[in-house]
């Protein structure tokens, strides 16, 4: 008898055990986090990233770009790293600077690993776990900056190989529970397949699926916006797909021309405007195609037609931005909201 009541004691410790892990915030919100498909700071603040990636692998000498972008009123730098299976690897220490470099200039750093770019159809590209690998050396850069980083775990890591793309769920939560059990508790920022643009649709029917594989629920999708993206009604199911599913998402990247067709920039920064969705164009300067350019030769005081309007035009950054609130000094909650709050939240 005293056995059964022993075993049944420990079955209710163990059912409330598995109810307070429910209850409680998965994740220990010293950062960066999704609350209600929303991303949040420590604070419970409501974050809209706007900004510009910066390739900083190819271009380690421009150490004014971040604070240049800055200037013009972006939020966020996506920061281009490599681990050095493609180009030349940035070291931690060199990580660490990119990341001291972002917080002197109050910006939110969402890093980068590039050698992923096209894989499956790009032969030189590696896959997820090579990028993991890559985090794992440099983590000591990024550890205790969860209010200032997000971990954008390799860029656009699929092309159009259609075998290749089936295994984007597998690979990216296998790569997500790779950098939780090293300790990462960063944001963690996914691509899309189809050199990011997700023709396929498999982030898109995937991605609920991605999210609850994450312990922390803390993930993040980003949707590449180029030539897939030329009308509006597209551009509208795609973003409210995830927001109808309280999943979130980001426009990781976006141009106002490309190759494979012209994208509608206009529609892809009012519906995000509208959605409450972030977006970070392509690229501040040093394209091989300087239409992508923002800035012509990094020259902050001559911006390029594209440049003028990502930042100066309607629903543009500097009309919409709002700088992240860990730079106005506020102190987080303690404990943290639960609920995004309304402080910071744009009009």
């Amino acid at each position: 008898m005293v056995k059964r009541i022993l075993i049944a004691v420990g079955a209710v410790f163990a059912l409330l055990g598995a109810m307070l892990v429910h209850t409680l915030p998965a994740h220990a919100q010293t950062g960066f986090h999704i609350s209600n498909g929303r991303l949040v700071d420590a604070s419970g603040n409501d974050f809209v990233m706007r900004g510009a990636s910066h390739a900083h692998t190819w271009f380690t000498e421009q150490t004014e770009a971040l604070a240049d972008i800055k200037s013009l009123g972006a939020n966020t730098v996506r920061v281009v790293l490599s681990s050095g299976d493609y180009w030349d690897e940035d070291s931690a220490e060199e990580v660490a600077e990119v990341v001291a470099d972002c917080k002197a200039n109050r910006l939110i750093c969402m890093l980068e690993v590039h050698d992923t770019t096209g894989y499956g159809e790009d032969e030189q590209a590696v896959d997820l776990d090579t990028a993991v690998d890559y985090w794992l050396r440099v983590q000591e850069a990024v550890e205790g900056q969860e209010d200032h980083v997000l971990v954008n775990i390799g860029n656009e890591p699929f092309g159009n190989d259609e075998e290749v793309n089936q295994d984007w769920a597998v690979d990216t939560k296998a790569a997500i529970n790779r950098l939780r059990e090293a300790g990462f508790d960063h944001t963690l920022v996914v691509d899309a397949p189809n050199w990011g643009q997700d023709w396929q649709n498999i982030m898109r029917e995937d991605a609920a699926e991605v999210f609850a594989a994450d312990p922390d629920a803390n993930t993040m999708f980003s949707i590449h916006m180029y030539g897939v993206y030329e009308q509006e009604s597209v551009i509208v199911d795609y973003l409210e797909s995830f927001t109808d599913a309280g999943l979130p998402l980001v426009v990781g990247e976006f141009g106002h021309e490309h190759s494979d067709g012209d994208p509608d920039e206009d529609a892809i920064m009012a519906h995000s405007e509208r959605l409450g969705l972030g977006y970070i164009g392509w690229s501040w300067s040093g394209n091989t195609d300087d239409y992508l350019d923002m800035a012509v030769d990094f020259d902050v005081d001559n911006l390029s037609e594209w440049g003028e309007r990502i930042f100066h035009g309607p629903d543009g950054i500097a009309e919409t931005s709002v700088e992240a609130p860990v730079y106005s000094g506020a102190e987080p909650t303690d404990p943290p909201t639960e609920e995004p709050t309304d402080d910071n939240h744009r009009p």
